[in-house]
């Protein structure tokens, strides 16, 4: 499916671009930074309501550039812990999934930067199907601009987590972190935003260079090339000897702790030497690894690592000073995992 132009999508503009826009069609400078503060700041999602604007330009802008907005689909609430499952209809008819999680440091919302994933790791629903398109940086947006809508609270982190490989998109990726961080915006703080890579090695230096100090989370999910190769089809590209490069490399300019994602799967990942292992690789790297219990999905075998064998999984890599933590399972009751709704839904379509 051809992508937009993204000239053509006004919300995935940065201010100096609305300025060029609003300067073409003949208006005041000013009038693109009230441009931009409604849809960022207020986020209306029509030209109508932007009351500040002569009527004449809001009806060109209306012909000319149509405001990229969102529908909410569906969407689960956990009965264990508030968290929310949302699935959004864009406007080509696709649907993508967002998740809305409550923390005592805030509300965290993780966001999909793709309509599927054409990374096929074995263990994930996001994959199946593979890849239909990349969205847009208004669309990326748009998932926090509803949900912030939709619960009335404000998001003060965000996770790049959701279906599809983030530096798969990179340029779109870029564009929406500078918007979201746009002090005329919902300025965010870069320091809580996490971006996850399943290890896209040259990107992962090109992201180094952007300076972001953006929270870089790697999945590795394995603790050797030949087991890495059989979870995920990136490991044919790169080793992780080149990705744990490129992490120590993004901690060096960032100054920024990398975190490693590890996903347990009981026979696969999860053994005594595999912990060993990672303790070797990662050792006097400061870093943190984050264990997660394997989402069981209909079309694949993996089951998750027992709690008594992660637990001993845990211990045995703080033994070797690495820093690490379970992550806390949030929605399990409505299906939180990454492509699950989604795949439902079209399943049923």
């Amino acid at each position: 499916m051809a992508e937009e132009n993204i000239n053509t999508d006004i919300k995935s503009l940065f201010p100096d671009e609305i300025k060029e826009l609003v300067k073409e069609m003949g208006e005041k400078p000013f009038r693109a930074v009230q441009l931009f503060e409604w849809l960022h700041q207020r986020r209306v999602t029509s030209y109508e309501d932007m009351t500040n604007l002569p009527a004449v330009f809001r009806q060109r802008l209306s012909e000319q550039y149509p405001i990229t907005v969102l529908r909410k689909a569906d969407c689960l609430i956990s009965k264990k812990d508030g968290t929310r499952k949302y699935l959004f209809e864009l406007q080509d008819g696709n649907v993508i999934e967002s998740v809305f999680m409550k923390y005592h440091h805030g509300n965290s919302v993780c966001i999909s930067s793709q309509v599927g994933c054409a990374m096929g790791c074995r263990f994930c629903a996001s994959t199946i199907g593979g890849k239909l398109r990349n969205l847009k940086a208004s669309e990326m947006l748009e998932q926090i601009y509803r949900i912030q809508e939709d619960t009335g609270e404000r998001i003060s982190n965000i996770v790049v987590m959701g279906t599809g490989e983030p530096f798969d998109n990179y340029e779109q990726l870029i564009r929406f972190i500078r918007l979201v961080t746009n002090e005329k915006g919902l300025n965010i703080s870069v320091r809580n935003i996490t971006v996850s890579t399943c290890g896209i090695v040259p990107k992962m230096y090109e992201f180094a260079k952007e300076k972001l100090a953006v929270t870089l989370a790697v999945s590795l999910h394995a603790s050797n090339d030949e087991t890495r190769k059989k979870l995920m089809p990136i490991a044919n590209k790169y080793t992780i000897a080149e990705v744990i490069a490129a992490a120590k490399n993004y901690y060096d300019v960032t100054g920024r702790r990398v975190t490693f994602e590890y996903a347990l799967a009981a026979g696969e990942n999860d053994s005594d030497n595999d912990a060993a292992q990672l303790s070797k690789i990662l050792r006097n790297f400061p870093c943190h690894v984050n264990l997660i219990p394997v989402n069981p999905v209909d079309e694949r075998d993996f089951k998750p690592t027992h709690h008594e064998e992660t637990l001993k999984f845990q211990n045995k890599l703080e033994k070797n000073r690495i820093n690490v933590t379970i992550r806390r399972e949030m929605g399990s009751d409505i299906n939180g995992a990454c492509g699950q709704l989604r795949k439902s839904y079209i399943d049923r379509k």
